[in-house]
């Protein structure tokens, strides 16, 4: 069973959801991919453990501070090529940016490759499954422009402007 609980933020209604154990999604509302890999039934449960501690990490991420991802029990679904990637995402530090293409050559690194297209890497930035979270808004065009994210480049800009503001 996959089970799900609505949080109220400061940039829209977020759906979290759990296999019961980890947290596997965190959607913003009307974003693209809402709920992509998700294959189950779903069923509300406002008590699970993963859903308070989430909240707990919303609720100081939202009032400027940093809580460490590693408090928290993820386990994003995707292919080992995009787990990969959403990893890349985890080490983006609070109030920086990275492009695509430099995490292009980080993968082309950890594969052996001598390139890796930032095409590529977009499109598993583009399905990470734990918004906010795993940082995809973090992740930026060539020249640091604000392109692509699947909760509209005006959620990006918030939550990128917001993270300037922590403490």
């Amino acid at each position: 069973m996959i089970y799900y609980k609505e949080y109220k933020s400061p940039i829209g209604k977020l759906t979290l959801v759990s296999d019961g154990i980890y947290l596997i999604g965190l959607y913003i509302d009307g974003q693209k991919y809402f709920l992509e890999n998700i294959n189950e039934e779903m069923q509300k449960n406002d008590d699970l453990i993963i859903f308070k501690n989430t909240e707990d990490w919303l609720d100081k991420y939202f009032k400027g501070l940093k809580p460490d991802i590693k408090d928290l029990k993820l386990k994003p679904q995707g292919s080992d090529f995009r787990v990969m990637v959403w990893h890349i995402l985890e080490s983006i530090p609070y109030g920086e940016v990275i492009t695509y293409g430099e995490i292009a050559k980080k993968v082309a690194k950890i594969m052996d490759k001598d390139k890796m297209f930032s095409q590529a890497i977009g499109g598993a930035v583009s399905h990470n499954p734990i918004s906010i979270i795993v940082p995809c808004h973090r992740v930026v065009g060539a020249n640091n422009e604000l392109v692509g994210y699947a909760g509209g480049i005006d959620i990006k800009k918030k939550l990128l402007d917001f993270e300037k503001n922590t403490k």
